[in-house]
């Protein structure tokens, strides 16, 4: 596979952009490999504390780049793409394969309660885990590709920023982004669960970018990249020796310790704020303040809730939690409405009546030769032998008694459904909806196994593995198309980056559950609960004292919101952007307020920033500073997690008198 890929002849408009020069490198793949690993830590972490992890498309081609410049010849367009593209499948295993919720989840299950132990996985069987999951997604991804990008030409928003960035940065003419794009649609912003990053300000930081932001990027992102890293990284290893540093009593001990309102001034926690923008941490922030400000106490005071603020059972934690399950639900359903309809419509319905699906041109639109795209036929057996051997591999590793394997079949089969309404939306609206069909099919399993809460869990995991895969690869192959990299290419890079994830994720995921209880006070793991939660909610039919009022109420109002917002959105309405993210609203709930305060100062600055300085001439240096403050801090966790490994305590527990710092013995 390491032979260059076949060159064809092209238009010589488009020679500037010629993909078959050895797109598929060796230092293209190795540097995405050693991206894609930082951020693989770097995700794992995040995703453990907050259940909110990035992609970074646009971060790895960035950095890739800045790293080319050190190599004797300099790095093409193309092979960036691949870079990319590796770095991506490397560095989101963390929430492919469940890490980040599916496997606290398993370990969070009581006996007396689920009729089941605790589900925890040895490295081995970890790893056989991930490999049942991780290669679903890749084989789907050409055909999705051939419908969605080349055949129906959706935006991908966030995949077309990154094209016109490493367009910027290499100096080719700009991509022709002119497809099907409407307008709003960069101003979106997208959400993972929940467990994923927005890139809408990934989008709107590059629509202006000109051929000297190249130079800048290279003259100056060094530069601002270092010293924000090791800002952040500094600031992570104090955190670590004074905890307080990280567990602020902004508000007072009492409210601190009683419930929950301290400050966590991170540097990566406002990098990911100027990431997001000012609309998605505002919408997180307005979720804080009903959730954690209005119910939380509602419910304690109202007994409703009697534990502690923080017990995610019998705590107003825990129940705020179902309100905040709900209003994902609903937002991720409802914004899935127009995409059903759209397909129904055109592809089942006019075609049944004798009408036309609308296409006018049946003539294929694949710019691309052959040899340069993933034979059909590598595709079958891929697809074939993802879902026969991660079956397998998920019976070996929960036994009989966990999953049938018929039903982790019918797993698959869900997946690859979801998949094709995941991934449209995505195209469409910058969201990838997969926390909404990971609740599908966990409904859907509570119908055809009912009672066993390991299948539901593990069955949903699967199915959303497999959606949230192929829209993450979906994105870098918009990027491809855009600049004219060979699909094949990224085939291999996202094959090799999620083989090495599979040991990277799964050896870090080990140390972290070695070094730190999980979920606990340092990696509380939300997402967890999430999945359990409705897992038993579908066996049992039992919700906290008076929840399933505020859920219902909640559930129809952003239903409407999320109506509103698909509306504008597909109007290509300027102020969409404005209307409430439902599913950044319900991170306000599942996070303490600690997080979602310092991701607001980000997304201040952010808008401060390019209010007064103006996007022509703002370019990409904050962007830059952000990446340099959410990969300082996920980089030096690894020091942080080798410390606590070796047994190296923090030096003072001064200030934590309130009892909310993660390494205090008093926590």
């Amino acid at each position: 596979m390491l032979r260059r890929l076949g060159r064809s002849t092209r238009h010589a408009a488009d020679s500037a952009m010629d993909a078959g020069q050895g797109d598929f490198t060796l230092r293209a793949v190795l540097l995405g490999l050693l991206i894609g690993c930082l951020l693989c830590f770097t995700n794992l972490y995040f995703g453990l504390q907050t259940g909110w992890i990035s992609m970074m498309s646009l971060q790895s081609a960035l950095i890739g780049y800045l790293l080319s410049r050190f190599l004797p010849k300099p790095m093409s367009a193309q092979e960036n793409v691949v870079l990319q593209t590796t770095a991506v499948a490397t560095g989101t295993m963390p929430l492919a394969a469940g890490f980040v919720g599916i496997l606290p989840a398993l370990g969070l299950l009581d006996e007396a309660k689920d009729g089941v132990p605790p589900v925890h996985l040895s490295w081995i069987a970890a790893v056989g885990w991930s490999c049942a999951v991780a290669f679903f997604g890749v084989f789907l991804s050409p055909p999705l590709r051939k419908q969605v990008i080349i055949e129906e030409q959706l935006a991908f928003p966030s995949g077309t920023a990154t094209g016109q960035l490493i367009s910027v940065l290499h100096q080719l003419p700009p991509p022709d982004t002119n497809l099907r794009q409407r307008r709003g649609y960069n101003a979106l912003a997208n959400s993972d669960d929940d467990e994923t990053v927005t890139y809408a300000a990934e989008a709107r930081e590059t629509d202006t970018l000109s051929p000297p932001e190249a130079e800048v990027a290279e003259e100056e992102g060094w530069g601002a990249l270092s010293w924000s890293f090791a800002a952040s990284g500094a600031m992570t290893l104090a955190a670590y020796f004074f905890p307080v540093v990280f567990a602020i009593p902004l508000f007072g001990p009492y409210l601190a310790s009683e419930w929950l309102w301290s400050f966590t001034p991170s540097l990566s926690y406002i990098g990911q704020g100027i990431i997001m923008g000012f609309p998605t941490t505002l919408s997180m922030n307005l979720g804080m303040l009903v959730g954690w400000g209005v119910l939380s106490p509602l419910a304690k005071h109202s007994g409703w809730a009697p534990g502690p603020v923080g017990d995610m059972t019998t705590g107003s934690r825990g129940w705020i939690l179902w309100v905040s399950l709900a209003i994902m639900c609903s937002d991720s359903l409802v914004s899935l409405v127009p995409v059903v309809y759209e397909l129904v419509y055109t592809k089942l319905w006019r075609p049944a009546i004798g009408l036309s699906d609308g296409s006018t041109d049946k003539e294929s639109k694949e710019v691309e030769t052959e040899d340069r795209l993933v034979p059909m036929k590598w595709v079958v057996w891929g697809l074939s032998g993802s879902i026969l051997v991660g079956t397998l591999l998920v019976w070996l590793v929960f036994g009989h008694d966990g999953i049938k394997p018929w039903a982790t079949l019918i797993g698959f089969v869900m997946g690859g459904l979801l998949s094709v309404l995941g991934v449209r939306a995505l195209g469409e609206t910058d969201l990838n909806p997969v926390s909404g069909l990971g609740k599908i099919s966990q409904l859907f399993f509570a119908w055809i196994q009912p009672g066993n809460i390991v299948a539901n869990i593990i069955a949903g995991g699967v199915a959303e593995a497999g959606a949230q895969q192929a829209g993450d690869l979906m994105q870098d192959l918009k990027t491809g198309h855009l600049i004219r990299a060979s699909p094949r290419a990224q085939f291999y890079g996202q094959l090799i980056g999620s083989c090495l994830s599979i040991v990277v994720t799964t050896t870090a995921y080990t140390l972290y559950q070695r070094a730190y209880e999980i979920p606990g006070p340092s990696f509380p793991a939300p997402t967890a609960y999430v999945w359990l939660g409705l897992a038993r909610l579908l066996r049992d039919g039992e919700l906290p004292e008076k929840s399933g009022l505020f859920m219902a109420i909640f559930a129809l109002f952003f239903s409407a919101v999320a109506a509103v917002k698909t509306y504008a959105v597909r109007g290509g309405s300027p102020y969409a952007k404005w209307i409430p993210s439902g599913v950044a609203f319900a991170i306000g709930f599942l996070n303490t307020p600690s997080f979602s305060l310092a991701r607001l100062i980000g997304g201040i600055v952010e808008h401060v920033y390019y209010t007064r300085v103006g996007r022509d001439r703002g370019g990409i240096r904050l962007i830059i500073i952000a990446s340099g403050f959410v990969l300082g801090e996920g980089v030096v966790s690894v020091v942080a997690l080798v410390l606590r490994t070796l047994g190296v305590g923090v030096a003072s527990c001064w200030g934590c008198g309130h009892g909310m710092c993660g390494g205090c013995p008093a926590s």
